[in-house]
């Protein structure tokens, strides 16, 4: 991801309650602990601004101080957390079941949010060798099947925008790198109804994805599992069922209240 740029001062509540924010998510992306000094580089926010706000998150609880005097995000987020999951998990993960019953591999949702790809719902496949994502995990969406499928979806001019914003690194020697040639499979993507990811995102690891309609925001359902087991003859029997599936979903996410 492309470095931030520094922060100015903040102008109005609202700015300081997007650099609050900034902060817990800098804190979950380093694993959940860490110093004023860390949290500054990595944010780009001036030391007095951090104190200032991670003392608040201190005080409601949404982080603490360990005694070796680092932070790291408190207990009172995993309320939020959970909840979050289950708002997610309550209509997604019996179609996600349905989904591994049949196919034999993980299934996950994902959306996209702030030019990142969020992993919200899960089923995990039965295999002692399986592929698992933590919901909550955020990528980038150009090395990952569900984050192309998104992409999908968008006009190129949206997409090419979202990549400068991001950059394209390579997670692997598969991750498409040029903007131009990921803009060329998107066009396939959106022309055949799902996306590969092969091995773009992790090495060994094959993912099927299908793009949600209808929902309130861009998503995604996807299949994962070894190369080994998840071969281009399976591909070809699971496409169907993961559209399946994702109709489903996209049902559901446009009419909650029904689902």
């Amino acid at each position: 991801m492309a470095p931030e740029k520094p922060a100015r001062e903040p102008s109005s509540g609202v700015q300081s309650l997007q650099r609050a924010f900034n902060l817990l998510e800098r804190l979950a992306d380093v694993g959940g602990e860490a110093s004023l000094s860390e949290l500054a580089a990595a944010s780009g926010l001036p030391l007095p601004t951090i104190h200032r706000l991670i003392r608040t998150l201190v005080t409601l609880g949404y982080v603490r101080q360990n005694t070796n005097r680092r932070y790291a995000l408190g207990a009172r987020l995993i309320r939020l957390g959970e909840t979050a999951s289950r708002q997610f998990g309550t209509w997604a993960r019996p179609l996600l079941a349905e989904l591994v019953d049949e196919v034999g591999e993980t299934a996950n949702l994902a959306v996209l949010e702030s030019d990142e790809v969020v992993y919200v719902a899960q089923v995990p496949s039965r295999h002692s060798m399986r592929m698992f994502t933590e919901v909550g995990r955020r990528v980038l969406p150009h090395g990952t099947g569900v984050g192309k499928a998104i992409l999908s979806r968008l006009p190129v001019d949206d997409v090419r925008a979202l990549l400068a914003r991001t950059g394209m690194p390579a997670f692997t020697p598969n991750t498409i790198t040029d903007p131009e040639e990921l803009i060329r499979q998107l066009r396939r993507i959106a022309e055949q109804g799902y996306a590969l990811d092969e091995s773009e995102q992790e090495l060994g690891v094959r993912c099927v994805a299908v793009p949600l309609d209808g929902g309130p925001t861009l998503a995604a359902v996807s299949v994962s599992g070894p190369q080994g087991r998840l071969t281009k003859q399976a591909v070809s029997r699971i496409v169907p069922v993961v559209r399946r599936i994702a109709d489903q979903l996209s049902q559901q996410a446009a009419h909650p209240m029904t689902a």
